[in-house]
C-alpha cells in the first residue's frame, strides 16, 4: 500500500466533535491524547483550542494516517504523531515523561470513514477490494489468511461474540464450503457467500454487516486494545483528568460503560465494615450521562447515528472525604 499518496478527507467528520471538546478540554496548556488520529478531526480541533504550553500526543497504528498527521502538523512544536496501539501507550508517556501528568485522553473507537471508502483496504462490502481489513497494514494476519484457515467452530464463535450474528454457525459453514473450491480474496466473494447464507435479512441493514465487523474487530483485536488503555488511563491522568470514549457498538460501549461504573464504585466492603469517605478502591467519578448526536448531526452525518460519548474524571487526593478525613490525613481544604 501506497502511505505517501494524498488522502481526500473531505469525508470525514469528526463525530460529536463539540461534545467531546467541552468535556475534555480543562486547560489550554495541559498535556492531552488523542488515541485515535484517524484523518485529525479531533486532533485539529483541539489543537485550536491549545495554547503554546500546551502539548498534544496523537495515536494510530494505521500507516496512512500516521503519515498524513506528520504531514499536516510537521511544523506545529505542540504535537507528536506515534505509530502504535493503545497497549504501547503507557510505554511512550513514560518515556516522555509525561505518565500521571495528562490532563484529557480521547479515544474514538472503531473505523474511519476513509478507511471504510477505501475500497483497497477491505473494510467494506459494499465495494471491491482485497480481503485485508488490517488497521495496521504492515503488520499482521489480513482478514484473507484467517478466513481462509480458520476452523467452522472458530469462525462461528467470533461471528456469535464479535458481530453478535444469530446465525454465526451456518454462515462459518457456508464459507468452509465455498474456501474449498474458491479461496477468498476480495470482499465481495466474501459478501456474497455471508448474504446467501443468512436466512433473515435486517431492515436497513446489510445482510453481511455483522460479519465483516467481526472479522474487523478480530483481526484487530480491537476489544483487547480497548481494555488495555482502560487498565493504564488511570495512572496516565494527572489528578482530575478526564477520559472521553466515543463508541460505535454495543461491545465496545459495554466494556467503557462497565470500567468507568467500577472505577468510580469503587470495591464493595463486607457488612460491618466502617468506611470514610468514598468507596474503597474508587478511582474515578462519571462525568455527566452518557452523550449522543443530535439529530441535526445524524441527518449531516448518517455514520454518527449509533455513536455515544461516555466521560470519566480521575479523582485528585481526598475526593470524596468528609472534611475530618481530609484534615487526618494532613490534605488541604
Amino acid at each position: 500500500m501506497d502511505i505517501t499518496r494524498p488522502m481526500d478527507i473531505r469525508s470525514h467528520k469528526a463525530v460529536l466533535l463539540h461534545e467531546a471538546m467541552e468535556a475534555l478540554m480543562l486547560g489550554a496548556g495541559g498535556i492531552y491524547i488523542d488515541g485515535t488520529y484517524g484523518r485529525g478531526g479531533h486532533s485539529g480541533e483541539l489543537l485550536k483550542r491549545l495554547s503554546p504550553a500546551g502539548r498534544l500526543l496523537a495515536f494510530d497504528r494505521d500507516p496512512v494516517a500516521v503519515a498524513h498527521a506528520r504531514a499536516q502538523y510537521a511544523d506545529d512544536p505542540r504535537f507528536e504523531m506515534v505509530s502504535g496501539k493503545f497497549s504501547a501507550m503507557r510505554a511512550a508517556l513514560c518515556e516522555r515523561g509525561y505518565e500521571g501528568r495528562v490532563q484529557g485522553v480521547l479515544v474514538d473507537l472503531g473505523v474511519s470513514s476513509p478507511q471504510i471508502d477505501d475500497a483497497e483496504r477491505g473494510f467494506s462490502f459494499m465495494n471491491d477490494g482485497p480481503l485485508d481489513m488490517r488497521m495496521d497494514t504492515q503488520n499482521g494476519m489480513s482478514a484473507a489468511d484467517w478466513i481462509n484457515h480458520a476452523s467452522v467452530a472458530d469462525m462461528a464463535v467470533v461471528f456469535r461474540e464479535l458481530g453478535e450474528e444469530r446465525h454465526a454457525k451456518r454462515i462459518a459453514s457456508a464459507i468452509e464450503r465455498e474456501r474449498k473450491v474458491n479461496p477468498f480474496e476480495r470482499t465481495q466473494h466474501l459478501a456474497e457467500v455471508v448474504t446467501l447464507a443468512n436466512p433473515t435479512w435486517e431492515k436497513h441493514k446489510h445482510p453481511a454487516t455483522r460479519v465483516f465487523q467481526a472479522i474487523r474487530i478480530f483481526i484487530n483485536d480491537e476489544l483487547g486494545e480497548l481494555r488495555s488503555l482502560l487498565n493504564d488511563v488511570v495512572d496516565m491522568l494527572a489528578p482530575h483528568g478526564r477520559i472521553a470514549v466515543i463508541a460505535f457498538h454495543s461491545l465496545e460501549d459495554r466494556i467503557v460503560k462497565q470500567f468507568l461504573r467500577a472505577q468510580s464504585c469503587g470495591r464493595e466492603l463486607p457488612r460491618g465494615v466502617p468506611q470514610m469517605g468514598g468507596p474503597e478502591g474508587q478511582t474515578m467519578r462519571l462525568v455527566g450521562k452518557a452523550i449522543k448526536p443530535s439529530e441535526k448531526e445524524v441527518s449531516e452525518n448518517p455514520r454518527a447515528r449509533s455513536a455515544i460519548l461516555r466521560v470519566g474524571e480521575k479523582l485528585g487526593a481526598g475526593d470524596g472525604l468528609p472534611v475530618a478525613a481530609k484534615l487526618s490525613r494532613g490534605i488541604k481544604i
